[in-house]
């Protein structure tokens, strides 16, 4: 009996070696849980023998527990780099539609060439949906949607109306050339630039050439400009006038144009289509001893919004920002969370099932009670302390050569008997 006592200890002792040396062998691995091997004693008794007769019959690994305790937390430069301070687990799923869902504590997400957010092994990041209005929409675990990052936001408007109020120095003179040139500086007095977009929604730059053509000479006496307007090299005209004309009364108040000029329909290099627009000046718009200066500029075009930057907020709702202005939320990052953790199954790759041990997952938000709080930019490390598994194996080893010497000493004992002569 004493061989098999002896058997149970060394085999005990090996099965935590190997848990220990699996701890180890995962000290850099993000978001890994350490185990614990447990065991108990092994009693063969019955109701005749006893209480103090009866003798051991020696050990049994008892069950090889997982320990969720925190890993230690690092920075990152990524805002899909998410850890959970608290008892939370992120849910992921292996497949956009599919209804299996796994859970991690690895956080290091990152975007895949579909745009969906995923982990290092294509498991697919959950996120409640919600409305235009950023409020969750749904709850349930069947009802989570796959994180997907848009292109593009908005729609593109060509411009079809340009404002602009400036002041023309009353000082400047009339230029000697007196053909206009966009080439030449000597045949205008200054010039101004203002994005617009064509029917795609590409910017364009639109350029306004100011031309003084006559000075006023004294009370009652008008000054006039020419303002000459190109969009790239495409000059643009007004029912087959290339300028506007400005006149300003000898107090600098602008009399002309009172109302908005209509370009004749036009397509900037590149576009898709032809377009028309307006230019209005405001009616502030003066000629004083003052330099040259645009006061306000609009224009009423828009471009499609690229996508340039994603932010997951402590509350968990994922927001992603464009080119144009615009921001969108995507959805809020799920956290679940069980009875008994260290009841779930594991996958491997710092990925867990959940079992009838475990418990079925709770679903919450970042920061709810339990759930722990959502942290971006940052990634959990593994909660392996390296000095304290060495010096579990160390111990082990030692129990292990114990048992080793107690098989030894029971195989010597067997051989002195056998040796016995009568």
């Amino acid at each position: 009996m004493s061989f098999y006592t002896s058997l149970s200890g060394l085999q005990a002792s090996q099965t935590e070696m190997n848990t220990i040396s699996h701890n180890l062998a995962n000290v850099g691995t993000n978001g890994f849980k350490k185990s614990r091997t447990d065991f108990a004693d092994v009693i063969a008794s019955s109701v005749s023998v006893s209480p103090t007769q009866m003798v051991g019959s020696g050990t049994v690994v008892k069950a090889n527990r997982q320990q969720f305790s925190q890993g230690n937390l690092i920075q990152s430069s990524s805002s899909l780099d998410l850890a959970i301070s608290g008892d939370g687990f992120f849910a992921i799923k292996p497949s956009v539609d599919g209804a299996k869902v796994n859970f991690t504590r690895n956080g290091g997400f990152s975007v895949n060439q579909d745009r969906y957010v995923t982990d290092a092994d294509g498991n697919f990041l959950q996120v409640y949906p919600v409305d235009g209005s950023g409020a969750v929409v749904a709850t349930g675990i069947d009802q989570t949607k796959s994180l997907q990052l848009p292109a593009t936001s908005g729609v593109a408007k060509p411009t079809g109306a340009v404002a602009m109020t400036a002041n023309l120095a009353s000082t400047a003179t009339v230029p000697t050339t007196a053909t206009f040139d966009r080439f030449d500086p000597t045949s205008y007095n200054n010039s101004t630039s203002t994005t617009i977009y064509d029917a795609s929604g590409n910017p364009q730059t639109l350029t306004t050439y100011f031309k003084r053509t006559a000075a006023s000479s004294g009370p009652g006496v008008n000054s006039t400009w020419q303002v000459y307007n190109y969009v790239g090299d495409t000059k643009l005209t007004s029912g087959g006038s290339d300028n506007i004309s400005l006149t300003f009364n000898s107090d600098g108040q602008m009399t002309a144009p009172t109302t908005a000029t209509t370009f004749d329909p036009f397509t900037p290099a590149g576009a898709s289509a032809a377009q028309s627009a307006t230019f209005t000046f405001g009616t502030t718009t003066t000629q004083l001893a003052q330099p040259f200066n645009i006061s306000s500029r609009t224009q009423d075009g828009a471009a499609i919004g690229q996508l340039e930057g994603v932010t997951v907020g402590d509350d968990g709702m994922v927001k992603a920002s464009f080119s144009n202005g615009d921001i969108q939320t995507l959805g809020k990052v799920v956290l679940a969370k069980f009875t008994d953790p260290a009841g779930l199954r594991q996958l491997g790759d710092s990925t867990w099932a959940a079992t009838g041990l475990s418990g079925a997952p709770q679903l919450g938000s970042a920061g709810a009670d339990g759930f722990g709080n959502l942290m971006s930019s940052t990634i959990e490390r593994s909660n392996v302390d390296i000095t304290e598994e060495l010096v579990n194996l160390i111990a082990a080893q030692r129990n292990f050569q114990a048992n080793a010497k107690a098989l030894d000493t029971a195989s010597q004992i067997s051989e002195t008997i056998f040796n016995l002569r009568t």
